[in-house]
């Protein structure tokens, strides 16, 4: 699990005046957000709004139009190894190599991060995700759910204090669903922060705030699917 009071610095990460287009068709102007330690927030807003596109946008995946993104008070764009560091994005595709078993996926990723761990560590992770004896499965003979369960096992290992997380309860069953919703609200309750979108109806709604982005739309894209 993560560790607790990960920066001392109050704000984490700011979203200042963000304006990201697609086609050349803004989705979204001018869109602002604090996002302290122990936030839990849900990107909403319908079909086409720009739910991935600000995700990605967040997580340095997309250029911005105008505006910036901080963390700890300085521009991502100019110092994002350090944010490399602390944030942990998973996309709606789990981002596995089909050919590749869970424990040489999990070792591939963290190897990428300069972050490896002993092979206890990724064994236990994929404990924790309800994949004992899958372990030396190729990734391509597993379901859609247990590769999402693969690609959850990530928040297990790399303790990112940022997590960016795209549709993270796709595909998992009921028991694995409770089971993420927990440790994201755990991990918001430690003093990380956890940005996603989802269609699920989370049931600790005390910790969750929502960011709607009809507020800073003013059209939708017709390639934008989510």
């Amino acid at each position: 699990m993560w560790p607790t009071g990960f920066v001392e610095d109050k704000v984490l990460l700011e979203i200042s005046k963000i304006t990201v287009e697609r086609g050349g068709v803004a989705l979204f102007h001018e869109l602002s957000s604090v996002l302290e330690p122990g936030t839990l927030l849900q990107v909403v807003g319908p079909n086409g709004a720009g739910k991935t596109t600000l995700l990605l946008a967040v997580a340095g995946l997309l250029p911005l139009a105008a505006g910036r993104i901080l963390w700890n008070r300085k521009e991502v764009r100019q110092n994002p190894e350090e944010f490399a560091r602390n944030m942990s994005y998973l996309g709606h595709a789990p981002g596995l190599k089909s050919a590749l078993d869970p424990l040489e996926n999990l070792a591939f990723l963290l190897a990428l991060r300069q972050q490896p761990l002993a092979q206890a560590r990724l064994i236990e992770a994929l404990l924790r995700v309800g994949l004992h004896g899958y372990e030396r499965t190729p990734v391509g003979q597993l379901s859609a759910g247990q590769r999402r369960r693969v690609a959850l096992a990530r928040l297990y290992l790399e303790q990112s204090v940022l997590c960016i997380l795209d549709e993270p309860f796709t595909a998992i069953d009921l028991h694995g669903v409770e089971q993420l919703e927990h440790l994201l609200v755990d991990h918001a309750h430690n003093g990380g922060i956890v940005l996603f979108t989802t269609h699920h109806r989370l049931q600790d709604t005390d910790t969750l705030t929502v960011l709607d982005l009809r507020q800073w739309s003013s059209a939708v894209h017709p390639d934008e699917v989510r």
